[in-house]
């Protein structure tokens, strides 16, 4: 279809403006067809899902580099963990045990306190067919839910695009968005950790808003550019004025600053940010957060308990914040990673890229204090990899529509079995 020159040039800016928010435009590709579902009842979301009780509250961790998920949840009583990686591995006196022949790395700690609680479950053996151990085409996977095509939609963005199109429903902390945000119509949105601003002055601001305003006889192009205008406009403004009425320095979470994302855990303000914003009442049903660090192919010992500590230090401190608030019970947090590390040490004190590791799921709504799915054996392998017993869709399912009370067949393109961990 042919544009205007007026087209061209607003989708210049408006794209450039809408990238730096983190407002996606997706395409899909043809050969993915997710099947419109409709709404509980046929109401609006927001109504509808809580009318059905599944008006949760996603928070979704990603691991960035491929997590360790065997000196995560530690198979302590199975000879060939050990076997495979003697100076790596943890003895069982060293192991927070959960039972089953399984613990938790030492330093998460505050974890086992939300196991212990029944607030915390954990999915085992959790990957997808065919796996590939590339990090960039593995988290691609993960993030669109599709691991046997190349698909540039996210499946919390086709959730986006069956459900509405409200900025704030789908938030990620950070200076991008990633994929898994992204729909064909619909996208969430990137904010930083600290104050959302746009440079210039209240004049630029205001001719911004001013271009950013649909016009008759738009392109489909043009018209959405100019949504991701008036998108970044909305959050903007939504966000400051619910942060105004909420505390920076939260006594309970024991955080800080919502100052930037430095010291020696980023996580921290993030999910710090991400409280404020739940007990502000903000409309988001999906918040992202991220840390990453865990690509450990070398001297893995140290490097990775100090990440365990930064997820423990920043996963208690945010569900203590959340502690008594009636919208912090709504708050479900999935912690997960492109893959996990293979069974056995490298020569470097680390390891190689995996495939299958665990996933943590926590919170008031959690049928927690248990394991979820089989554990996978350490000598039945795949080339020296774990085979997976649950398909990530399956999470990602019982998430949908339990979490967020929706069909989850418009999000994945077929059922999927859940995983009864709420």
């Amino acid at each position: 279809m042919p544009i205007t020159r007026r087209e061209f040039v607003l989708g210049g800016l408006g794209a450039g403006v809408a990238g730096a928010a983190g407002l996606v435009l997706a395409r899909q590709p043809r050969d993915f067809q997710p099947a419109p579902a409709p709404l509980p009842d046929g109401g609006a979301p927001a109504a509808a899902a809580a009318a059905a009780g599944k008006d949760g509250i996603l928070v979704l961790l990603t691991l960035y580099g491929g997590n360790d998920g065997l000196n995560t949840l530690i198979p302590y009583e199975n000879g060939s963990y050990l076997g495979g990686r003697s100076a790596l591995g943890y003895p069982p006196d060293q192991v927070l045990a959960l039972g089953a022949g399984l613990g938790l790395h030492p330093n998460l700690k505050e974890l086992k306190g939300l196991w212990d609680s029944q607030r915390l479950a954990i999915v085992r053996g959790v990957g997808y067919p065919n796996a590939n151990r590339s990090h960039f085409r593995s988290m691609d996977i993960w993030q669109s839910g599709v691991p046997d095509d190349q698909v540039v939609t996210g499946w919390v963005g086709r959730w986006l695009d069956v459900t509405g199109n409200d900025p704030l429903r789908a938030l990620s902390v950070g200076g991008s968005l990633p994929r898994i945000f992204g729909g064909e119509k619909a996208a969430g949105a990137a904010v930083p950790v600290g104050e959302l601003t746009l440079p210039g002055t209240p004049a630029l601001r205001s001719a911004f808003a001013t271009m950013a305003a649909p016009s008759a006889g738009a392109s489909p192009l043009a018209a959405r550019v100019a949504q991701s205008g008036t998108d970044l406009l909305t959050v903007d403004d939504a966000i400051a004025q619910m942060l105004a009425g909420q505390p920076a320095n939260d006594d309970a979470s024991g955080s800080t600053s919502l100052e930037g994302t430095g010291g020696a855990n980023s996580l921290t303000p993030q999910l710090e940010l991400v409280a404020r914003l739940v007990k502000a009442g903000s409309p988001t049903r999906v918040y992202g957060v991220s840390l990453g660090g865990f690509d450990t192919h070398a001297n893995e010992k140290e490097t990775h308990a100090r990440l365990m500590g930064d997820v423990d230090e920043a996963v208690g401190a945010f569900f203590r914040s959340l502690d008594g608030s009636p919208q912090g019970a709504r708050v479900v947090l999935v912690a997960y990673s492109e893959f996990g590390r293979r069974v056995a040490a490298n020569g470097s004190g680390g390891t190689d890229h995996g495939t299958a590791a665990p996933v943590f799921v926590a919170g008031a709504r959690v049928k927690g204090g248990g394991f979820y799915g089989d554990d996978p054996s350490l000598t039945d392998l795949d080339n020296g990899d774990l085979k997976f017993t649950t398909d990530f869709r399956s999470v990602y399912a019982t998430l949908l529509e339990e979490v967020i009370g929706v069909e989850s067949k418009a999000s994945l393109g077929r059922p999927f079995a859940p995983v009864p961990f709420l």
